[in-house]
């Protein structure tokens, strides 16, 4: 591995600190080095708070350095005015000797325009190191802006005989691991899904509780309004948008959206990318994951199974045949990963 690989590599595991935090921006990490010492280094931490080149540059002790210091980000630095100014701008204005980018942004305030600031100072500019694991790191920025929809994750736990219930009545499937696990991956994306049926029978809150980081957006499908207003899913933990057909009103922090059910999925899609949504678990139940798998429209999916556990009878778990990406073993439960080629 190149010491420019090297350092973008900490880039990306400072990026990584904030992850579920920093909505509607991407996971940013930077480091200053200069004669093969790092000198400074930050990340960007949330939404209107500085960038990560700012905040490794105010990390650095001895700015007279600067100059003769390279400094690696694993995303293209901005070059717009938003709640901060120009990082680009900052990086031509202190003079840095090198740019070393991991990723360029395909944002269409940024694209390349950035670069082309720093170049145009007369800075050397190196783009593309570890793009891929660079990309990776903000897969949801990079889907949500490039396809106009957020980045979808299936979600399921199934018993060895591929039920998701028995006798259609909730049944707890997953152990106390897997189910920390889950509450990480909700404090990780930006939003998380459950149709009508899954909200009447579990009743389910949809919050971050075993584990640290932010509660998601919650979306709940329910056309004819028959989830009852008393429900988890309406108290005042998350921000909430309620996908009908019915009404469109605000109360609080519930948001009612008005869809139809005809071409539903594409509307969904629209709705989402309006309410700059970047991510999402589709938590539903069996109709509403299928729909999702049916239409091809998912990223990535997490099935959650316990071979030991027989149900014999209840609702199926969706058809699904896809390739495995990986297998995790979380004591008696395995999780297989999947992802949309």
């Amino acid at each position: 591995m190149s010491n420019d690989e090297l350092y973008i590599k900490r880039c990306i595991e400072l990026a990584q600190k904030a992850l579920g935090k920093t909505y509607p921006n991407p996971l940013v990490g930077s480091v200053i080095v200069h004669n093969g010492n790092i000198i400074g280094e930050g990340y960007h931490h949330k939404a209107g708070q500085p960038h990560a080149e700012i905040n490794a540059i105010n990390s650095v002790e001895n700015k007279d350095l600067i100059p003769e210091s390279t400094i690696y980000v694993s995303l293209e630095p901005c070059a717009h005015y938003g709640k901060t100014p120009p990082c680009a701008l900052k990086i031509k204005e202190l003079g840095f000797k090198k740019v070393v980018i991991g990723a360029m942004d395909s944002h269409d305030k940024v694209n390349g325009k950035g670069k082309k600031i720093i170049q145009d100072a007369g800075i050397e500019v190196v783009s593309g190191i570890l793009e891929q694991e660079c990309i990776e790191l903000n897969k949801r920025f990079f889907t949500y802006h490039e396809k106009k929809r957020p980045y979808i994750i299936l979600k399921w736990a199934e018993s060895g005989d591929g039920f998701m219930d028995k006798d259609f009545k909730p049944t707890a499937i997953s152990n106390s691991l897997v189910n920390q696990f889950v509450h990480q991956l909700r404090a990780d994306e930006h939003a998380i899904l459950v149709g009508t049926q899954t909200a009447i029978n579990d009743n389910p809150g949809l919050t971050v509780r075993n584990a640290e980081g932010v509660n998601p957006i919650r979306i709940l499908i329910d056309f004819e309004l028959k989830v009852p207003g008393d429900f988890k899913i309406y108290n005042d933990e998350a921000q909430t948008l309620v996908i009908n057909s019915v009404k469109e009103e605000t109360e609080n922090n519930i948001k009612f959206i008005k869809i139809e059910k005809e071409n539903f999925l594409p509307d969904l899609m629209a709705t989402l990318y309006k309410e700059q949504i970047q991510s999402i678990i589709i938590e539903g139940g069996k109709y509403t994951l299928q729909q999702f798998i049916d239409n091809g429209l998912w990223d990535e999916a997490i099935v959650i199974k316990n071979d030991g556990l027989k149900l014999e009878n209840g609702t199926q778990a969706p058809e699904f045949t896809y390739i495995i990406d990986k297998i995790e073993k979380y004591s008696d439960n395995l999780i297989y990963f999947f992802r949309f080629q």
